[in-house]
């Protein structure tokens, strides 16, 4: 049966979840969640404060040994179960998502698919958490080497992927036995607090989870995280704010990860199949709206194709159709807030006057809601605000370069490195350039690199950590050795 926005809004809890009790915040203040694409408020939660944050610590605090020693089969099963039961829902979670945030209902039942498995693939590294045995050189020692929970964590996630920037945190917090107070983003809470009880409802102990919304981020988190008790920070954000976070955590010395902001370049060498190319910048670039800490950002062409990518794309952007997420046909939503739209277009307007040509788009879209064309530009000079920036928008600004040196210069240039996306048919060059990007994830002949399997995650202002992958859950476990002498 469809779901309706109704059935949806009604199901979703309003209040802070703290020691697995609904409550509403100290003061009782609230604040109202609007739907981007007509400013309507959609429904008003619960907005935390300082002393809401401290109960929920509190509470993490006193789940945390038991929770440390429940058997890793049964923290693997809760989270079996949580990722079976989420793509049940998926028209629940799709619809959802896009009231509050505005990507298509298309995007956000993609988004589900993906966050639930980072569900399933921790529910099955929560048994494969292991430690080794060796002699010492001298034969006196035998050396044992154990993986323990790092502890109660504190995770911060952004508006721009709801669902799967929560799953991808608590899914290796849960498999690796840490408790945990998560703090969604204010414009997108209502996804969180829907997933917080969805695990409640597959038998996340009581405190093992502890979900705080408010509109004062600032105030509620620091001192969370120069509480002492506090193990573990985890980011997901802008880079202004991460260095704050990391600041502040420097204090009790907390184990970190930070996924912060991109630049991503899109390169495209004249022996690539440009229509390959073109399919690969269209979900590189599109992908939420560009709203996106890994969408490309600057497309690099080699100068004797730039002609042919720069109109194919066009074209390819000219025909996408926008609007309101919910409406079938639609390709693109809206921007999140007025601000956000107002920031992309300042960037076009740089660049149109730092000399270069629009080739599709340009200019915000007249009516309610906070809508942006697709938009292409060419002929983008390096030093244009939008090749510098992170856009956060459907804006693809081109510029061209010579040799592969050239290339790897311009895309290097930037103090961010996450993501870097290569077209080529020449596989030696695949290797170069691959090694030769300063960038802790490469996408070759492909625009999408994102997987619950592989190690997401930057170097340089991009941040440091990794979530997903083998690797994913070793950000939630310390390494403790024994030796014990014979």
């Amino acid at each position: 049966m469809p779901v309706s926005q109704k059935s949806v809004l009604d199901a979703v809890p309003t209040q802070l979840f703290v020691g697995g009790q609904w409550r509403a915040s100290s003061d009782g203040a609230t604040f109202d969640v609007t739907d981007p694409a007509t400013g309507a408020v959609l429904t008003t939660i619960a907005d935390g404060t300082v002393a809401d944050g401290a109960a929920a610590l509190d509470a993490a605090v006193a789940a945390q040994a038991d929770w440390a020693r429940t058997a890793p089969r049964d923290r693997g099963e809760i989270l079996r179960a949580a990722y079976e039961l989420l793509v049940e829902r998926t028209d629940t979670f799709a619809l959802l998502m896009t009231l509050e945030m505005g990507k298509t209902l298309a995007e956000a039942r993609g988004e589900v698919a993906y966050g639930s498995e980072f569900f399933r693939w921790f529910s099955e590294e929560a048994v494969r958490i292991g430690g080794r045995y060796a002699v010492a050189p001298n034969g006196a020692t035998r050396l044992v080497t154990m993986k323990q929970p790092v502890g109660p964590t504190y995770m911060i996630t952004p508006w721009n992927f709801p669902l799967a920037m929560g799953t991808r945190k608590i899914g290796p917090a849960i498999a690796a036995g840490c408790t945990m107070v998560v703090k969604p983003a204010h414009e997108t809470p209502l996804t969180m607090l829907a997933l917080a009880a969805l695990l409640e409802e597959v038998g996340v102990p009581k405190g093992v989870l502890n979900v705080v919304t408010t509109t004062h981020s600032a105030a509620l988190s620091e001192p969370i995280i120069r509480d002492p008790r506090l193990r573990k920070l985890t980011f997901t954000g802008s880079t202004g704010v991460g260095k704050v976070l990391v600041e502040q955590s420097a204090e009790q010395l907390l184990r970190l990860s930070m996924e912060l902001g991109g630049n991503a370049p899109f390169i495209v060498f004249d022996d690539a199949d440009i229509d390959a190319a073109v399919d690969g910048a269209m979900l590189a670039k599109m992908r939420n709206i560009g709203e996106a800490c890994t969408a490309a950002n600057r497309f690099l062409v080699q100068e004797s194709v730039a002609e042919e990518f720069g109109r194919k794309f066009a074209a390819r952007m000219a025909a996408l159709v926008v609007g309101k997420g919910t409406k079938k046909g639609v390709d693109v939503g809206p921007l999140i807030t007025p601000k956000a739209r107002a920031g992309v277009h300042e960037l076009v307007e740089d660049a149109v006057a730092a000399g270069a040509r629009t080739l599709t788009g340009g200019a915000p879209l007249p009516g309610r809601g906070n809508f942006y064309p697709p938009t292409v530009l060419v002929d983008v000079p390096e030093t244009a605000r939008v090749m510098r920036e992170e856009i956060f928008g459907p804006v693809a600004p081109i510029t061209t370069f010579g040799t592969e040196s050239d290339a790897l210069r311009i895309a290097n240039s930037s103090e961010y490195g996450l993501v870097a996306y290569v077209f080529t048919r020449d596989n030696a060059r695949v290797i170069r350039v691959s090694e030769g990007l300063e960038f802790g994830m490469v996408g070759v002949n492909q625009g999408i690199v994102s997987n619950p399997a592989a190690p997401f995650g930057g170097v340089k202002q991009s941040g440091f950590g990794r979530e997903g992958g083998f690797e994913g859950i070793e950000e939630y476990l310390e390494t403790k050795y024994v030796g014990i002498a014979l």
